[in-house]
């Protein structure tokens, strides 16, 4: 297979990271997008450059009979437009292939939620671990209980979270400013069970417990010995399921994503001013933030299937 689509790959995501200040996630999520297509084409004999319409539509199809779910092949075709219309504006190609092509048609699926009890119970559950342990194991205790109380006391994204720099601590204690999505910065407020949850957290590394001191002292709030040198995404997740199998929760239900939507649709339960959700969760959209007003409406309507004394009789008779 020729080099010169792989070429072209490297230089759409280093274009994608340096003006649109694409995350890392997204990066990997457009290369492995990006090199499937490019494999696909290349047991043919072709590459990204001179790729037709019937090469696209070929591609489609393949994926969508190997049982590909809609939302992973719509990120695909996706991913492949952005590319052609990067290539195109440069000059590497003069037609698009991709123009013309429709998504495949699926629904949004409602985020997962907790309620306002079983997150209560989860972050009881966290903070009734770290009664006697000691060392490591009340280090990773600790940490945990932060993570927890300040993802549902911000709602951030979970590689928000990890990846937040000791420099956060440098102002106002009350607030954390975040850099998210495109580089966008964005202040969110810290409750007072989060900030004590920080600073218990904090003060082990002062303690020189286990020669903790040294990982803490590092540039990343939550370090970690692996080679990003911080808490990754995936060890967060298995923790927090851990923790709600302990806490009797389905941890299929649990991820930290979910204590975001939970954050969120919490808020709106309560009143909150939707804007204000917007700017909190750092969305670019309003009507990314709408679905949670999907949600509150859903979960009136199962209240009234479950409570109302009429919602199973025949009301088309009368």
């Amino acid at each position: 297979m020729t080099t010169i689509a792989p070429d072209m790959i490297e230089i759409f995501l280093e274009m994608m990271a340096a003006e649109r200040g694409a995350a890392k996630n997204t990066l990997s999520a457009y290369r492995r997008d990006l090199e499937d297509f490019d494999h696909h084409l290349g047991r043919s004999g072709k590459n990204l450059i001179d790729a037709r319409p019937r090469d696209l539509a070929a591609y489609l199809k393949a994926i969508a009979d190997s049982g590909l779910a809609a939302a992973s092949r719509a990120r695909r075709l996706s991913s492949i437009r952005q590319l052609y219309r990067f290539l195109v504006a440069e000059g590497h190609v003069t037609d698009d292939p991709s123009t013309g092509f429709a998504g495949p048609r699926r629904e949004r699926p409602l985020p997962k939620v907790l309620s306002v009890a079983e997150v209560e119970v989860l972050l009881e559950t966290a903070g009734r671990r770290v009664d006697g342990l000691t060392g490591r194991n009340r280090f990773r205790a600790l940490r945990l209980k932060a993570l927890l109380e300040i993802l549902y006391a911000t709602g951030m994204r979970v590689s928000e979270l990890v990846e937040l720099p000791r420099s956060v601590l440098n102002g106002d204690e009350r607030v954390l400013t975040i850099r998210g999505k495109g580089g966008r910065e964005r202040l969110v407020p810290l409750n007072r069970a989060a900030r004590e949850a920080l600073d218990r957290y904090l003060a082990i590394g002062e303690q020189g417990e286990d020669d903790l001191s040294p990982m803490l002292k590092t540039r990343y709030l939550f370090p970690s010995r692996g080679a990003e040198g911080h808490l990754t995404r995936q060890r967060l997740a298995q923790e927090l399921k851990e923790l709600a199998l302990e806490a009797g929760i389905d941890p299929e239900r649990i991820s930290p994503h979910v204590l975001r939507h939970a954050f969120a649709s919490h808020l709106l339960d309560r009143g909150a001013d939707l804007r204000a959700v917007q700017q909190l969760l750092g969305h670019a959209d309003i009507s990314t933030t709408q679905i949670y007003i999907h949600v509150l409406e859903e979960r009136l309507r199962q209240l009234v299937r479950d409570h109302h004394p009429l919602a199973n009789a025949r009301l088309d008779d009368g």
